[in-house]
């Protein structure tokens, strides 16, 4: 079982707005209203280093495929698909916000419900992720 997601003020008031404002599945809906029910709220200092979030590189794999992938979550403006830099608003990074290192998470995509194992998160401080 996973722990309860851990995230700052910023990102749950992002996936609040997302999950207002997009149509979702029920299944992903009822999945983010649970989670966000029992979020951990840390201020940005206290974020956990393991914990997706805003400009973190992240490391995942499928379980079914066993298919791995690699982006970086950025803002909307900053969001490159050609370079792995996927907007903080796309259904996968919006399925994986708050999860840590070691985590799965299920989420459903077109193809059906798809369950994503997070292998490592590197966090990018905002200086790191304006020069780079």
């Amino acid at each position: 079982m996973n722990t309860p997601l851990i995230i700052v003020q910023r990102e749950l008031d992002i996936l609040k707005k997302y999950l207002h404002e997009s149509v979702l599945t029920d299944f992903n809906k009822k999945n983010l209203l649970s989670e966000l029910a029992s979020a951990q709220i840390v201020e940005e200092h206290e974020l956990p280093c393991d914990v997706i979030s805003l400009n973190a590189v992240v490391h995942v794999q499928e379980r079914q495929s066993k298919q791995s992938f690699v982006f970086q979550i950025v803002s909307p403006a900053a969001a490159d698909v050609r370079k792995n830099k996927v907007s903080v608003l796309a259904p996968i990074a919006i399925a994986l916000l708050g999860y840590r290192k070691g985590s799965t998470a299920q989420w459903e995509m077109p193809g059906g419900v798809q369950e994503f194992e997070i292998l490592k998160v590197t966090r990018i401080d905002l200086q790191q992720a304006v020069d780079g």
